[in-house]
């Protein structure tokens, strides 16, 4: 799942969401939920046993607290899932939402706990000879030290000994800091294990554009939606995400190849490499000694996202299949519990081989049609219209569309193969949305008109419709009120029956915004992150805040030695863009600078000078000691309160 998270401005303003006032339920929304009810295989209660079964015990207190005040997770914020759907939910999004709802500790196999419910995700305890061995740590140090302190009171206190991180999204790797210190970590008495490249990919998804994904996650995850039946009910794959304190510790043992086999703490591991999956960085696990399974987030309570909405690289649904059948072929005559990195675990042999099976082939369908379908001429919009599951793998809850969809994925294969361009040259060089809108609003009559066929279409149900001519209003007028509140009204009713649990999110925070309710803040990656990415990625990052109109063509250039890490660059700006290389100044620069990367870190995210630290004595430099200081001033200060659609 995946990383999203631009947490200080989203932390300070977690407490103060307003509730929706959104509109009621219509009469198309009524009938649909009806017929929703009527066709869900609602009888099937098997995922209610398995998402049950090996409960131990639960927090008391339902609140965790960040340590700078707060409440970082509540676990009673759920408890209004009791009971039958309302007319506001979904029926199979509301069973979802039941379901991972389900919080405390829970004993999954022989030595095997599983933390569920602390968060968007789930920790696994496996006890060890000596301590514990953690695989994925959950977004937040908070949250994850909770579930530490649940399993210590109520199994018998051990030492974390080893942490797994199944892959680079930052649920699965925030919280370390939680579980272990890096003094412990830096001496050796804790392993860090992941798969090959994950801190590279850790950082730069999270960082390089992590305030743009970070707004959008905001909309992806309904951040600042109240739970409950008019607002947030669940995130498909895991309640919610946490708001508490983001951290990592870099890995100390990678894993680099299928079939690699360690013992950890008296337990032994096997690997199996999945980089073209859900992740570019990640791993499945296996016990064999214990015949668990330890499956990621290549396989999930729901169908996933090939895209997310939040914005990332398009995943191969292909090789995201043909991983699923190796897996298999490794280890499923060895498997008797499966368990993954969402959701609740597949007790039983048969029960975990033909989970994966039929997982696998919803997504080598989702990508065999959607090809076809290319291949026929149809464009990413049509394909993802026209899709839909054989009904052999849609009675599967898990292959429903709680978190991703087939709609959404099939575009997002469309894009893989083809891009975002879909040949008809109209497309080449399209009008901006707003002047596109204006034109549009001008020739059906003005916005009075347009907002009337809207609401006519709206009236019969065609709800689809009535967005489409609303959102032509208001992104050629953001301060058309009347249009606004009628798209917010829209969208309403287009949550309301959405099983999709991101879609529910997005349409309620886009509410949200037209109604102007707007959380806004710097968006400054984690600390912890910046100060953990190469060097190289440091400068990329900085390349990307350039502004050329602030640099107006000057020139600039610097030798930076960082003597602790014995790296060596030499930085340019020219052309209005930053190169950097990492080896001596080959000529005449600007300045030569010595200094910890620590101090550079500082001078690009909090405004500390390097001037002053010169004068300080604390960095050494020849030549024109301001000018990292004017390499600052061009930099942009990334906001992540940009407007959506309200554009």
């Amino acid at each position: 799942m995946r990383s999203w998270r631009t947490r200080a401005w989203i932390l300070a303003l977690a407490s103060a969401t307003p509730a929706l006032a959104g509109d009621p339920p219509s009469a198309t929304t009524l009938a649909a939920q009806a017929q929703a009810r009527k066709t869900l295989p609602l009888a099937d209660r098997q995922d209610f046993d398995f998402a049950s079964r090996g409960f131990v015990a639960t927090r008391t207190d339902p609140r965790i607290l960040r340590a700078g005040g707060g409440v970082a997770w509540d676990l009673s914020a759920y408890d209004f899932l009791a009971g039958d759907a309302p007319p506001t939910v979904n029926a199979g999004l509301w069973r979802q939402a039941q379901l991972l709802s389900k919080h405390g500790l829970f004993k999954v196999a022989d030595r095997i706990w599983q933390v569920r419910g602390f968060d968007i995700a789930n920790a696994t305890f496996i006890q060890g000879d000596s301590g514990w061995i953690v695989i994925d740590t959950l977004t937040s140090t908070e949250t994850v030290r909770a579930a530490l302190d649940l399993v210590n009171e109520t199994l018998g206190a051990r030492p974390v000994v080893a942490i797994l991180y199944t892959h680079s999204h930052s649920d699965h790797f925030g919280g370390a800091r939680g579980l272990v210190s890096q003094a412990d970590v830096d001496s050796g008495k804790v392993k860090v294990i992941a798969p090959k490249g994950f801190l590279e990919e850790a950082v730069s998804e999270n960082v390089l554009a992590g305030v743009a994904m970070s707004r959008r996650a905001v909309y992806q995850f309904g951040f600042f939606l109240p739970p409950g039946p008019d607002g947030q009910v669940t995130s498909g794959i895991g309640q919610a995400v946490s708001k508490g304190s983001l951290s990592l510790i870099p890995p100390t043992v990678t894993i680099d190849h299928t079939g690699e086999t360690i013992m950890v703490d008296g337990v032994k591991l096997e690997f199996q490499m999945t980089p073209g999956a859900e992740a570019p960085a990640e791993m499945n696990i296996f016990l064999p000694d214990l015949r668990a399974l330890c499956m990621a987030e290549n396989a999930n309570v729901s169908m996933h996202n090939v895209l997310t909405p939040r914005g990332a690289l398009v995943r191969d649904a292909k090789a995201w299949a043909d991983d699923l059948t190796e897996s298999i072929r490794l280890f499923g005559d060895r498997t008797d519990v499966m368990f993954t990195s969402h959701g609740w675990p597949r007790f039983g042999h048969a029960a975990a081989v033909a989970f994966l099976e039929d997982h696998r082939d919803a997504y080598e369908y989702l990508h065999d049609q959607s090809v076809r379908m290319m291949n026929e001429g149809l464009t990413g919009p049509e394909i993802g219209d026209r899709i839909a599951l054989p009904a052999t793998l849609a009675k599967d809850w898990y292959n429903r569309g709680f978190y991703g969809s087939m709609s959404f994925n099939a575009r997002a294969v469309y894009q893989r193969y083809m891009g975002w361009y879909d040949a008809n040259p109209v497309n080449l060089a399209p009008l901006e949305p707003a002047q596109e809108s204006a034109r549009y609003v001008e020739a059906m009559g003005g916005a009075a008109r347009v907002i009337a066929l809207a609401r006519t279409a709206a009236g019969k149900g065609d709800d689809a419709w009535a967005a489409t001519l609303l959102n032509r209003v208001v992104l050629a007028d953001s301060t058309n009120t009347a249009a606004r509140e009628a798209l917010a009204g829209v969208y309403d009713q287009l949550a309301y029956r959405s099983e999709n649990s991101l879609f529910r999110n997005e349409y309620l925070t886009a509410a949200m915004e037209l109604r102007g309710v707007v959380r806004s803040g710097p968006g400054t990656a984690a600390l912890d992150l910046i100060r953990n990415m190469p060097s190289r990625m440091l400068f990329e990052l900085v390349g990307v805040r350039l502004n050329p109109d602030k640099v107006k063509g000057a020139t600039l250039g610097l030798a930076l030695s960082f003597p602790e890490r014995g790296e060596r660059f030499y930085v340019r700006v020219r052309n209005d863009v930053l190169i950097a290389e990492p080896i001596a100044a080959p000529g005449p620069v600007d300045a030569s600078l010595t200094l910890p990367r620590s101090a550079f870190i500082q001078a690009l995210f909090t405004g500390a000078s390097v001037k002053a630290a010169v004068a300080a004595g604390t960095v050494k430099a020849d030549g024109d000691a301001g000018a990292v200081d004017r390499l600052v001033s061009w930099l942009d200060t990334f906001h992540a309160d940009f407007p959506i659609v309200t554009r």
